[in-house]
C-alpha cells in the first residue's frame, strides 16, 4: 500500500518490513528514507490483514545482465531504445540497480556498446538510474575451452591498459566492473592500476594457477564472477582456482542460483564459506522472458528455451547455453531448498551486491538510505510476486497499472 501525495519526491509507503514482518509506514523525502515507524491504519476495523499486505524490502541489484524479453546488449547495433526498453522492464523484477554486460567482442564493436549506453544515461537520466554502472565481461580472459565459455575465442587478448582506457572513455567513466583472468603475463600491475581507478576487478572465465590467483588478489581484485561456471568440465582434485577462490577471504563470490548452474551442494559451500560476501546474480541473456521454444542466437548458435526457464543448446540438451531467468529466481530457489530464510535470500540479491560494489544502498533499509525499494510476496508455491518497485523514492512499477 501507498499513499502519494502530489510530489513523487514525498511518498509514504505501507507494508510489512521484510525482516521482522512487523507493519511500518516509510516515508520518503527527496529521494531517501526519512522515516520508518509502526503503522496502524487509520481505521482498524478496515485494516487489511497482514497476510494480504506485502513485505517491503530494499531493491535488488543485479552485477551481471546481458539481456531481457527480447532486447541484447550484445547485438549491434545496439539503440538507446534497447537500453530504456531493457531498463524498464527491469523494474518488474525489483530490480532498482543493475550493471549491463558486455561482454567479449571486436574492440569496435565493444567501443560502439559501450557508447550506446553512456549517451542513454546522459540523455536520459531519469529513465536509465538504475543504471549503476557497466560490466565489462572479458575480453581479457582464458582463451582455452571450457574457461572462455561462449565468448569468441577469435576477439579474447591480454589485459591492456590503454585499450582498456579508450573503452572507459567511450563509457564516460561508467565502466565499474572488469572481469578478466588472471592468467596473463603483466597482469598484477593491469589488476592495480584498475583497482586504483575505481574498477572492481572480478576473476571469471579463468585457467589461471591457484599463485595468479592469490597474487591477483594481493594485486587488487575483489570478486569472482559466476563462480562455478565459465569453467572447464574437469578440474584437479585440488589444488584448483574454484578452491582458491573459495578460500580467498578478500574475494566476494557471485553465483546464478537459478537451479541448473550450480548444484545444491556447490551452493551450500560457496555459502558457508563466503558467509557475508556470497551475491547473487542473474546473468540474464536476451532470451529471458521470452516464450520457450527453439531460437538460433549470434553466440551460442541453435538454442532452445525449455518451458522451466532453463537454457541449453538443441543439438546437445545437457549443456548450458547461458541463463534465462531473473534475479528473483535465484531468490526463490535458495529458500526452497533450504539454505537461506526469506530475508537472507532476499538481502542476497539486495543489500550484498550493493555493499560488495559499495553503493550507498548498501544501507538497505535504514533511515537516511536512498529510497530503492520493492513491495513483494510470495505465494504457495514459493514464487515471488513483486507489486511496486520505487527508484529514488519514485514510482517505476506497480502491478496495478
Amino acid at each position: 500500500m501507498d499513499k502519494q501525495p502530489r510530489s513523487s519526491d514525498n511518498v509514504q509507503i505501507e507494508g510489512l518490513h521484510y525482516r521482522t514482518g512487523e507493519r511500518i509506514a516509510v516515508r520518503i523525502e527527496d529521494g531517501l528514507i526519512a522515516g520508518i515507524r509502526p503503522w496502524q491504519a487509520e481505521a482498524p476495523d478496515q485494516a487489511p490483514l497482514a497476510q494480504e499486505l506485502p513485505f517491503i524490502g530494499p531493491g535488488l541489484v543485479d552485477l551481471q545482465l546481458n539481456g531481457y524479453g527480447g532486447d541484447d546488449l550484445n547485438t549491434l547495433p545496439l539503440s538507446e531504445e534497447t537500453v530504456l526498453r531493457l531498463t524498464g522492464r527491469l523494474s518488474q523484477y525489483g530490480i532498482t540497480s543493475y550493471y549491463p554486460t558486455i561482454i567479449t567482442n571486436s574492440d569496435e564493436a565493444i567501443t560502439e556498446a559501450l557508447r550506446v549506453i553512456a549517451e542513454t544515461c546522459d540523455r536520459y537520466p531519469e529513465e536509465t538510474a538504475s543504471i549503476a554502472g557497466i560490466h565489462l565481461e572479458g575480453p581479457f580472459i582464458s582463451p582455452e575451452d571450457g574457461a572462455r565459455g561462449a565468448h569468441g575465442k577469435a576477439y579474447v587478448k591480454a589485459p591492456d591498459w590503454e585499450l582498456f582506457r579508450a573503452w572507459q572513455r567511450a563509457a564516460g567513466g561508467r565502466i565499474r566492473i572488469l572481469t578478466l583472468s588472471p592468467e596473463w603475463e603483466g597482469v598484477t600491475d593491469f589488476i592495480r592500476l584498475c583497482s586504483e581507478s575505481g574498477v572492481t576487478v572480478s576473476i571469471g572465465h579463468t585457467a589461471a594457477t591457484p599463485e595468479q590467483i592469490r597474487l591477483a588478489v594481493k594485486a587488487g581484485a575483489t570478486m569472482s564472477t559466476h563462480l562455478g561456471n565459465g569453467a572447464h568440465g574437469t578440474l584437479p582434485r585440488h589444488p584448483n582456482y574454484v578452491w582458491e577462490q573459495l578460500a580467498a577471504d578478500g574475494l566476494w563470490a557471485c553465483v546464478i542460483a537459478d537451479g541448473f548452474h550450480l548444484p545444491e551442494s556447490v551452493l551450500k559451500v560457496a555459502l558457508r564459506t563466503k558467509g557475508d560476501k556470497l551475491a547473487l546474480v542473474s546473468d540474464a541473456v536476451y532470451l529471458a522472458g521470452m516464450e520457450p521454444g527453439p531460437y538460433h542466437t549470434h553466440i551460442g548458435g541453435n538454442v532452445t528455451l525449455q518451458p522451466n526457464g532453463r537454457l541449453c543448446l538443441t543439438e546437445q540438451p545437457n549443456l548450458l547455453a547461458g541463463s534465462a531467468l531473473p534475479l528473483t529466481r535465484g531468490i526463490e530457489h535458495m529458500v526452497r531448498i533450504g539454505l537461506c530464510d526469506w530475508p537472507e535470500a532476499w538481502e542476497l540479491a539486495s543489500i550484498r551486491p550493493s555493499r560488495s560494489m559499495s553503493l550507498p544502498t548498501e544501507q538497505g533499509l535504514q533511515l537516511g538510505a536512498p529510497a530503492d525499494l520493492a513491495l513483494f510476496t510470495s505465494d504457495e508455491a514459493g514464487e515471488l510476486q513483486i507489486h511496486k518497485t520505487y527508484k529514488r523514492g519514485r514510482l517505476v512499477y506497480s502491478s496495478e497499472r
